[in-house]
């Protein structure tokens, strides 16, 4: 069962879609979801939170501030703050409905938001277990390993002409969240596969999908981190999914991140022969890491 809803988050509203597994009576343990860089609701949630419902767990995705269907008036900027702010506040909205059990509360996130749950469980302790695939963990050093060295110059050189735009009272710039031509048309994630798989799910599953993000998104990025949260997280259940040689957001970063997280309740699994982009594109992939954390939440909720 699909329910459509909608919650404020600092001033704004957002909007989400709950996923319940059919026939469920009471309350549920309840996982809150949303997407990476310049994702949707509608990107690869569903089919994840679907398979997470077999095992009598509820799922909540929604869109950020300025994305989808979600109100803010300066769009497709990704503020990673502002996005953790919105997981708390659909914690806090799941925590008001009468079909939630808010002792068991949970957070999904892929990609970018990968890394939002693993600080989301250093700060907020209402959330019991997590599930973090493919996280990006370490802006600076990611950026700059996926661009090398000239194309990152360049991208920090039109990160601070954006600056200086902003500072003298322009809108800033845009720049593009993938490439066909990386070498020839500057992007955050420099890869020509992310750029087709993305345009295909635009096509077929997320129409409200928009292809760019701010520039000053990706100067935040630069200054993301993870480090500083993870050596917190004590007691919370957390799970991370690594693809094998994932060379978008760096297997080995994340599994650095990972032997950093002290809490004993933890468990990695490496996929391997599954790259970033099958986890979006071959659904085959999206379901073994979907039934990982099916299993994960169903164990620790």
């Amino acid at each position: 069962m699909q329910l459509n809803v909608k919650f404020t988050s600092d001033g704004e509203t957002l909007a989400g879609i709950l996923f319940r597994p059919d026939g469920a009576q009471g309350k549920l343990p309840t996982v809150i979801c949303a997407g990476g860089w310049c994702y949707t609701k509608e990107i690869v949630l569903p089919h994840i939170a679907r398979i997470v419902n077999n095992g009598e767990v509820q799922v909540l995705a929604f869109d950020y501030v300025g994305f989808g269907e979600s109100s803010g008036a300066r769009r497709q900027h990704l503020d990673p703050w502002q996005q953790i702010s919105d997981y708390r506040n659909a914690l806090t909205y799941a925590e008001t409905r009468d079909d939630v059990d808010p002792s068991r509360l949970g957070c999904l996130g892929i990609s970018y938001s990968g890394g939002h749950v693993l600080i989301l469980a250093a700060i907020d302790p209402r959330i019991k277990s997590i599930v973090s695939i493919v996280p990006v963990v370490e802006g600076y050093h990611n950026l700059r390993r996926v661009h090398g060295e000239r194309r990152f110059a360049d991208l920090e050189a039109a990160i601070l002409q954006d600056r200086r735009v902003r500072a003298a009272g322009g809108k800033g710039n845009k720049i593009a969240m993938a490439s066909s031509r990386p070498y020839e048309e500057l992007s955050v994630w420099p890869f020509p596969r992310v750029n087709e798989v993305f345009l295909e799910v635009k096509q077929t599953e997320a129409p409200l999908h928009e292809h760019w993000s701010t520039m000053e998104s990706a100067e935040l990025l630069l200054n993301y981190s993870v480090a500083p949260f993870v050596s917190r997280v004590i007691s919370t259940n957390v799970l991370m999914i690594v693809a094998e040689r994932d060379n978008i957001t760096a297997w080995d970063l994340e599994v650095e991140a990972f032997n950093n997280i002290p809490s004993s309740a933890k468990r990695l699994e490496i996929l391997p022969g599954i790259s970033h982009m099958s986890l979006y594109s071959d659904r085959a992939d999206t379901n073994i890491a979907a039934v990982h954390a099916r299993d994960w939440f169903s164990k620790t909720l």
